[in-house]
């Protein structure tokens, strides 16, 4: 179908961002926006939750920062959904993705804990794999203690988070630790950049194959680790007992046929797997509430999703 009409609206106010200059850094990108004025955010706050807390824990590069979502209020045993915001490893934090988590939590009814985990260039690929690892086990040893239930846990991410929840899936399989489900929207999942989506919707709908390119030279250390399955989950050759996935692709994005490609590979593994093309929307729209009606809609979806992958338990108050 053509573009929606509320997508080409988000890309007229995406539009007045300011370009990333390729020829720097991700540090001076993000010294870029960092001068610029605060203004509000265009798009809609998310749903209303019980609370939100900031805890800080010490992960493998010093204190990690994590941002937490109660759904309800004073429940307990709530199964736990870790969170990895987009941003293409270079940009982004717990708060710049803060609707899409609220909307997590009170949707599937999830204690949503999002990760501040460190960017490039500064820290390359595996750090953020390393601060998902390392959150992941403190959630399993400290579940409990903040009200949530650590034999039901979940990953979810979008964009570059939905690589680190997908990498966070595989390793977690390797490592013989269950995980109820992962939550991949619009992920990346390859650095290849050689599927048609790339020639069909790389120039002029927001996320550019200039851009992607520009943010895996920020992250990757060396050529060799883009054969890493860590920093290209497509790239696993055996996916066997992964968790099951939920997989939400937008028809304009270059990203969609690598997030479809390791959808229908999962598949082929026998994971079992909910996947779904938005028509018309473009990378990044779940979190454009208040803007695009499919972002309600798709955060519906997810977080259904989600919610039906946890085992009935009591959740008590």
């Amino acid at each position: 179908m053509p573009l929606d009409p509320q997508a080409a609206r988000a890309l007229r106010i995406l539009a007045m961002m300011p370009p990333i200059d390729y020829s720097s850094d991700g540090t001076c990108a993000r010294s870029v926006l960092a001068e610029l004025p605060p203004a509000p955010s265009p798009f809609a706050e998310g749903d209303q939750v019980a609370a939100i807390e900031d805890r800080t824990i010490e992960g493998p590069g010093g204190p990690l920062k994590l941002r937490l979502y109660y759904p309800l209020p004073n429940a307990a045993s709530l199964p736990l959904t870790l969170y990895f915001h987009g941003g293409g490893f270079v940009f982004g934090s717990p708060a710049l993705h803060d609707n899409v988590c609220r909307c997590l939590a009170k949707r599937a009814t999830s204690l949503v804990v999002s990760v501040d985990y460190r960017l490039a260039p500064e820290f390359k690929f595996p750090a953020p794999i390393e601060d998902g690892w390392a959150t992941l086990n403190w959630l399993r040893g400290n579940g409990t203690g903040l009200r949530g239930d650590p034999n039901r846990v979940a990953v979810a991410g979008d964009s570059a988070g939905g690589n680190i929840a997908a990498a966070i899936a595989q390793k977690a399989r390797d490592h013989g630790v269950e995980l109820k489900h992962q939550v991949l929207l619009y992920p990346v999942t390859d650095c290849s950049l050689g599927t048609p989506s790339y020639t069909e919707m790389g120039n002029d709908y927001y996320l550019t194959r200039e851009m992607m390119e520009w943010f895996w030279n920020q992250y990757l250390p060396d050529n060799n680790a883009r054969q890493h399955p860590l920093a290209s989950p497509y790239k696993q050759k055996a996916l066997e007992r992964v968790a099951p996935a939920t997989i939400l692709t937008a028809e304009f994005d270059p990203l969609r046929d690598e997030g479809e490609a390791y959808g229908l590979t999962l598949m082929k593994a026998g994971v079992p797997v909910h996947m779904r093309r938005w028509p018309g929307q473009i990378h990044g729209f779940a979190s454009m509430l208040g803007v695009l009606d499919a972002a309600d809609e798709a955060l519906s979806w997810a977080a259904g999703s989600l919610h039906s992958s946890f085992e009935p338990a009591d959740i008590r108050s």
